[in-house]
């Protein structure tokens, strides 16, 4: 599966209502650590028909970063039936972001 781009518009019906768990990666276009973990995020959503992966530019949705308390990028979100249930912050190798979900 493809990665989402994660905006206001369609965080209730693509997040907040999913039937499969939801990795949310919060990033931005000028935070380094975030183009280190973009491709393993990316690598993660081809290989995982079981989870949504989508991506949430700080930038562009100030809202949602508000919302999920993101004070530091990149911070990664795994949801499942509309709730947090797991939250990491910083680049991390792929083993550790798959042991979330």
């Amino acid at each position: 599966m493809s990665v989402m781009n994660i905006t206001n518009s369609n965080f209730r019906s693509e997040v907040l209502n999913s039937e499969k768990p939801v990795l949310l990666d919060f990033w931005a276009s000028w935070c380094g650590p975030c183009r280190m973990v973009s491709p393993i995020v990316d690598e993660i959503a081809a290989e995982r028909g079981d989870i949504k992966v989508g991506k949430v530019n700080v930038d562009e949705q100030p809202e949602l970063a508000a919302q999920f308390g993101v004070m530091s990028i990149p911070t990664l979100v795994v949801m499942k039936d509309g709730k947090i249930v797991d939250q990491m912050v910083g680049a991390r190798p792929k083993a550790q972001i798959l042991a979330m979900l």
